[in-house]
């Protein structure tokens, strides 16, 4: 009778012992991701990140992660907002959001954060919201290399003119504050002006062909943004004629380079972006870890006609088709 008793007793102290393990093993998340446009390689890039992170991790970690996509087709905070807000209805666990406009955006932030639920901005971020980190770049030092490579590539001396997107979202702002600090240093080069658009290709293409049109003597063009580069036939001037550094290097901005009419991108971990968010998201809610830093910023890779084909095949990984 002992030894029976003295068993049952064993075999509900294992009970106890792995029952954490058990339960952990049956874990699941969902966490919301939001971007600030469809269709844009940038972020699909980032979705198949967070999605590679979500399998890759529940398979590590025995949990299961699910990624909730609620992207408006175009640019518009309000319908982020929105997103957001129903995300939180829904009992997401965790959102990931590319912020088109902080200033819309924080109020629901802070209020997706007071019902415990835990925020990450990437590319795109509300610094004066309760996101627990900010992934991306640091967009000043972004802006000032674009400049300080086109000031480069032009010997110090010519005129110039810099194409930015969404006038309200921080990072573009920090990404032109950055390029005119810059400017301020290269006294042989005029800077004319950060124009802005709508942050749609053709918006950008028409933007610089007015540009051009009303300042036919431009020897330099910094985009803060590849959007011009997103169609065919964007740059309508002779390669190499005009100097042109631009910020990222999607796919169709390969092709600029490889034609010689962008001498330089600059590229972000675009794809990193999704599958970093993820693993803070779950070190936060599974492991109840906060990350070493609020901002996450990675360096930018340069793309140039030496590396374009080697770069191209990271591409292959990030947009499978």
């Amino acid at each position: 009778m002992k030894s029976f008793a003295s068993r049952v007793f064993r075999l509900a102290s294992l009970a106890l012992f792995f029952l954490p393990f058990l339960a952990s093993a049956e874990k699941s998340y969902t966490l919301g991701m939001i971007a600030k446009s469809q269709g844009n390689p940038f972020f699909e890039a980032a979705r198949v990140g967070a999605n590679d992170a979500a399998r890759e991790l529940g398979a590590k970690h025995g949990i299961k992660i699910k990624i909730d996509w609620r992207t408006p087709n175009e640019e518009d905070a309000q319908k982020q907002a929105e997103f957001l807000e129903q995300l939180v209805l829904n009992g997401t666990d965790g959102v990931i959001i590319s912020c088109s406009d902080a200033t819309k955006l924080t109020d629901a932030i802070n209020k997706a954060v007071r019902q415990g639920i835990p925020v990450i901005t990437f590319s795109g971020d509300a610094p004066a919201s309760k996101r627990f980190v900010a992934l991306g770049i640091d967009d000043f030092k972004c802006g000032e290399q674009t400049f300080e490579n086109l000031a480069k590539l032009l010997d110090g001396k010519g005129i110039v003119a810099a194409i930015d997107g969404n006038p309200n979202a921080a990072n573009l702002q920090q990404r032109a504050a950055g390029f005119r600090s810059a400017a301020k240093k290269h006294p042989g080069i005029k800077l004319l002006d950060i124009y802005y658009h709508k942050e749609t290709p053709p918006d950008a293409v028409a933007k610089i062909e007015q540009v051009m049109q009303a300042n036919p003597d431009i020897t330099g063009w910094g985009l803060l943004g590849g959007w011009p580069l997103f169609t065919d036939n964007a740059l309508r001037w002779s390669p190499g004629t005009i100097k042109c550094v631009a910020v990222d290097a999607l796919p169709p901005e390969l092709r600029y380079v490889r034609s010689g009419h962008v001498e330089l991108l600059l590229s972000q971990d675009v794809y990193g972006y999704g599958y970093r968010a993820v693993e803070h998201l779950i070190n936060k809610l599974h492991f109840k870890k906060d990350p070493a830093h609020v901002m996450d910023n990675t360096p930018l890779t340069p793309v140039t006609k030496d590396n374009v084909e080697a770069f191209a095949k990271n591409w292959e990984k990030w947009l499978p088709k």
